[in-house]
C-alpha cells in the first residue's frame, strides 16, 4: 500500500504527507470515461490547540477535479476528509489540505493551470474545455487575481502615453502607458476630463512633477490636462485619402484616371522615396506598364488640389522625421489649393502649434500605445467581447509580458 501511495503521489505531483492514496480505477460519469483516485486526508493534530488526542467521527467525501494532460480523460481525486473532535479543547474540525481550498472541489493545481492559460490569447471556453471545468470557474479564477493590480499613487513615470480603446458595451476606456518600458500605468473605465483629473489629482505634487512628457492624440479632453501631440501624420494621410476618393468619384468608373486613383490606393499613402522607380509592371486595371512612382505621379496630376495635398503631405512627413520645426510652421500656414479636409487638418495643427512642434522635436510617440491597443482588440475578439469591465481589465494585465514571465501562483490567492 505504501508503494502504491508513493507511486500515485509521484504521478500526480501531490506533496501533502497527510494524503494517503488507497486505490484507483476507471468509471463512466455522464457517458464520459474518468480516472478515479481514492484517497484519505488525515488530521494528525487539532488545528486550534495542537493536541494529538482526537476523536475520529467519520469522513466527508469530496470529488476534486485535478489537471490532466489528456483532456478526454478527466482525473478526479475522491478525497475522504477526516472529521475529528479534540478531547482537549472539545472543538470540532475537518482535515484541510493545500491540494484544494476549503468548500471547493477544484484543485489548486487546476486553478494554477487555468491562470497560466489566461496569460495567453485564448478564450475562456477553450480553457474550460481543456481543464474539464465550467466557464464560471474560469471566470472566478480570473476574478480572484484582480486584487493583485492595486493602484499606487506614489510614482509616475517620466514619459507617459495617453489613448482610449473600445471595451465593455462599446464604451471608450482610458489607457495610460509608460513611454519608456511600455508597461501599463492605468486603465480607467471612462476617458472624461473629470475622471482623469480625479485620478491624477490623487498623486502627490512630487509624483506629478516627475512627468516630463505626455504623448497623445489631439483629443479635446486630454488637451485640458496636458499639452502634447500625436497622430499628425495619420490626420494628414486621412485627409489626403478622403480628397483622393472625392477626386476619383468625379471620373467615369471605366476611365484610366478612375483606375489610377482606385486600385493602387496604398501607394499614395507611402513615402515617395519608398516607391519603385525602376522596374515597371503591367496592371490590367489601366492596361499599361508603369512603375509605382509613375502611377502616383500620373494619379495626382488629375487634380491640382490633389497634387498640392500630396506634396504637402510628403513635405510634412519629411519635416516631422527630421524635426524641422521651421519647415513645419511654413507648411501649416500653407495657402495653396489643398481641399477642405486638408485645410481643416492644418487649422487643427495651427490651434495646437506648440503641441505639434513638440511632437516633431521630441523622440517620443504613441506608437507603443497603438500597438498595445491592437493587442487589447485581439483579447476582446478572442473572447467575443466582455460585459464585465473588471474581468477585461484583469485579462489585459494578465496578458502583459510582465506577468507571463512570473509564476502563476504568485498571482493566485490561496484561501
Amino acid at each position: 500500500m505504501s508503494s502504491l501511495n508513493h507511486c500515485i503521489k509521484f504521478e500526480l505531483d501531490v506533496k501533502d504527507e497527510n494524503i494517503v492514496f488507497k486505490d484507483y480505477f476507471y468509471k463512466s460519469i455522464k457517458l464520459q470515461k474518468h480516472k478515479i483516485y481514492e484517497a484519505e486526508l488525515l488530521q494528525p493534530a487539532c488545528p486550534f490547540c495542537g493536541s494529538l488526542d482526537l476523536l475520529h467521527n467519520g469522513h466527508l467525501i469530496t470529488n476534486i477535479h485535478y489537471p490532466t494532460a489528456n483532456a478526454s480523460l478527466p482525473v478526479i481525486i475522491r478525497l475522504a476528509k477526516q472529521r475529528v473532535k479534540c478531547r482537549a479543547c472539545e472543538r470540532w474540525s475537518m482535515a484541510q489540505s493545500e491540494l484544494v481550498n476549503k468548500y471547493c472541489s477544484i484543485s489548486n493545481a487546476s486553478k494554477l493551470k487555468v491562470l497560466s492559460a489566461l496569460t495567453e490569447d485564448r478564450s475562456m471556453t477553450s480553457i474550460a474545455r481543456e481543464n474539464n471545468i465550467s466557464i464560471n470557474t474560469v471566470q472566478r479564477v480570473l476574478g480572484n487575481c484582480s486584487h493583485r493590480f492595486i493602484d499606487s499613487y506614489e510614482y509616475l513615470p517620466a514619459h507617459l502615453a495617453f489613448d482610449e480603446f473600445k471595451g465593455v458595451d462599446r464604451q471608450l476606456h482610458f489607457i495610460c502607458l509608460d513611454g519608456d518600458n511600455h508597461q501599463v500605468v492605468q486603465i480607467l473605465r471612462t476617458r472624461y476630463k473629470k475622471t482623469l483629473l480625479k485620478y491624477f489629482g490623487r498623486f502627490s505634487p512630487q509624483a506629478r512633477a516627475n512627468v516630463k512628457t505626455v504623448t497623445m492624440d489631439l483629443n479635446f479632453y486630454y488637451q485640458d490636462i496636458v499639452r502634447a501631440c500625436f497622430h499628425m501624420i495619420q490626420m494628414l494621410t486621412r485627409s489626403f485619402n478622403s480628397l483622393r476618393v472625392q477626386v476619383m468619384k468625379t471620373f467615369d468608373k471605366r476611365s484610366r484616371q478612375y483606375q489610377l486613383l482606385k486600385s493602387p490606393w496604398k501607394l499614395y499613402l507611402k513615402k515617395f522615396d519608398e516607391l519603385e522607380k525602376v522596374h515597371p509592371r503591367y496592371n490590367w486595371h489601366y492596361k499599361d506598364c508603369l512603375t509605382q512612382a509613375q502611377v502616383v505621379t500620373e494619379g495626382i496630376n488629375t487634380s491640382t488640389a490633389l497634387e498640392n495635398s500630396y506634396n504637402l503631405m510628403q513635405s510634412f512627413i519629411q519635416a516631422v522625421e527630421t524635426g524641422n520645426t521651421h519647415e513645419l510652421k511654413s507648411l501649416i500656414n500653407c495657402q495653396d489649393q489643398i481641399g477642405t479636409l486638408m485645410h481643416k487638418t492644418l487649422l487643427t495643427f495651427k490651434h495646437n502649434l506648440t503641441a505639434v512642434l513638440n511632437g516633431a522635436a521630441l523622440p517620443y510617440s504613441n506608437g507603443c500605445l497603438e500597438g498595445f491597443n491592437r493587442k487589447i482588440k485581439q483579447i476582446e475578439r478572442t473572447a467575443f467581447g466582455y460585459s464585465n469591465f473588471t474581468n477585461l481589465l484583469t485579462r489585459i494585465r494578465l496578458e502583459e509580458d510582465l506577468y507571463k514571465e512570473k509564476e502563476p501562483n504568485s498571482l493566485l490567492m490561496v484561501a
